[in-house]
């Protein structure tokens, strides 16, 4: 029996989710304590519900500090020895469902603002270029890369706890 050397992911990629994730919940938590820097590079409702001081905003924000902090702690997990300890089914799941979801916002997202920065398709409320360049540049593909990183980092763990062994044509763990 030969076992086969499998690709690892660097460790690395898990602190870059990690480090993408909470740099991400501490813009959320700066919106959520009522600071309105930044808000007017999204534009539409959420510009709107600045101006007027709308409650769902801050409250909205407070929830993505939570999520996005749990998503840095679930990347950290990936590659710290205490993430070893965890159960493996639960955690790889939680990696790849946030992976999944990350990835699919963001790729959904930024082709989106794409489309409708390229004149195909037209909102129903006039964007501002420069609102569509900051979410094309910046707020939507933040998600597409950690989606990406997160995805990384899980299969980072995934292989790290299993090796791939070949005996004549099957695998085992």
């Amino acid at each position: 029996m030969s076992r086969r050397r499998t690709w690892v992911p660097p460790a690395w990629t898990g602190w870059a989710a990690a480090v993408t994730a909470f740099a991400f919940a501490a813009v959320s938590l700066a919106w959520a304590l009522g600071s309105t820097v930044g808000l007017g590079t999204l534009g539409g409702s959420v510009e709107r519900m600045a101006r007027e001081g709308d409650a769902r905003l801050y409250a909205a924000n407070a929830v993505a500090v939570v999520l996005k902090g749990l998503g840095g702690v679930l990347a950290l997990a990936m590659v710290r020895p205490w993430g070893e300890r965890l159960p493996r089914r639960p955690l790889l799941a939680l990696g790849w469902a946030g992976a999944g979801v990350l990835v699919l916002y963001g790729t959904l997202q930024v082709a989106a603002v794409a489309l409708v920065a390229a004149g195909v398709v037209v909102p129903a409320e006039p964007t501002p270029d420069r609102v569509l360049r900051w979410r094309l540049l910046l707020w939507e593909p933040w998600f597409l890369v950690w989606g990406l990183l997160l995805a990384a980092a899980t299969l980072h763990r995934q292989r790290r706890w299993g090796t791939v062994t070949t005996t004549g044509g099957g695998a085992s763990p």
